[in-house]
């Protein structure tokens, strides 16, 4: 809106319990929308004919896609004169998916971006419009490359807006070599195995934090793991090897410094304050 582009149609997923009461809330989206006066469509799918007739009938130049979450039928890819744009946050074609921000961390992966493709049947398969790189520091995590990343997609697709509109746009067919999928995070990858190097579960950490974090089990209950370093150290997989300020875990190689955590039902709290409300049995060690 700010270059000046008229929004004819926002889509946007249905309005969904959040929060800690559970109450039915609009997305930022829709509430950007309302406050715009842009007519807002919120279809739980968009298999049905007439939700695709809706977008069809404004005859728009292009339809603009960000972590949508709902697959665009071949009706609505060819909708826009320039066809549907999705701005993805990844280096295509590494990284198609629903998780390329957690895989990218996950995999320790040193730089990531954003590619600006015209949208195909595939699975992020369609041709570049343009990429521009993102170095991944040592301290990000998912909400911080998240909002790098967003930050640098929206400057992106105003500029690619442009240059379509000029006639100057050249879209170039995806590499074959280099693919890889990022689906999306299961439950059960949250939980941080022991028996795996530091690093991997270091990455674990930054790459579900802030959401929904990783965890693990101490006596049984499951303790979320927020903040953690690497150091040298060892023993058992899963043994508690210090409680003095941080709380050093052996793993498979090194041990893991964990200084922010969060009793189920609590609230996060530092190493120190964690030991103080609850003091360990000796021979306590996570699961």
């Amino acid at each position: 809106m700010a270059a000046g582009h008229e929004i004819a149609l926002v889509l946007t997923q249905p309005d969904r319990p959040a929060g800690r009461g559970l109450r039915v809330a609009a997305s930022p989206v829709k509430r950007f929308a309302a406050a715009q006066r842009i007519p807002v469509l919120q279809p739980q799918t968009l298999k049905g004919a007439h939700e695709v007739e809706q977008v069809r009938a404004l005859r728009a130049d292009a339809l603009v896609v960000a972590a949508y979450g709902l697959l665009l039928p071949p009706g609505l890819l060819e909708a826009g004169r320039f066809g549907a744009l999705n701005i993805h946050a990844s280096l295509l074609p590494r990284w198609r998916g629903a998780a390329p921000i957690q895989r990218a961390l996950l995999a320790g992966d040193r730089e990531t971006g954003i590619s600006i493709m015209q949208m195909d049947a595939g699975l992020d398969t369609g041709p570049l419009l343009a990429q521009r790189k993102l170095a991944i520091t040592a301290d990000d995590d998912a909400g911080s490359l998240h909002d790098r990343l967003a930050a640098l997609g929206a400057e992106m697709i105003v500029h690619a807006l442009a240059e379509l509109e000029a006639g100057r746009a050249r879209a170039a067919p995806q590499p074959a070599s280099g693919v890889a999928h990022a689906p999306k995070i299961e439950k059960r990858e949250t939980q941080l195995g022991w028996s795996r190097p530091a690093l991997e579960l270091e990455r674990a950490v930054r790459a579900f934090r802030p959401a929904p974090g990783a965890f693990a089990l101490l006596e049984g209950a499951p303790v979320k793991i927020w903040r953690a370093r690497v150091v040298d150290a060892a023993g058992a997989p899963g043994s508690i090897l210090e409680e003095q300020g941080e709380l050093v875990i052996a793993c498979g190689s090194q041990a893991l410094a964990v200084s922010e955590l969060q009793r189920a039902g609590g609230r996060r709290v530092s190493a120190a304050e964690f030991l103080r409300g609850h003091r360990l049995p000796p021979g306590a060690r996570f699961a």
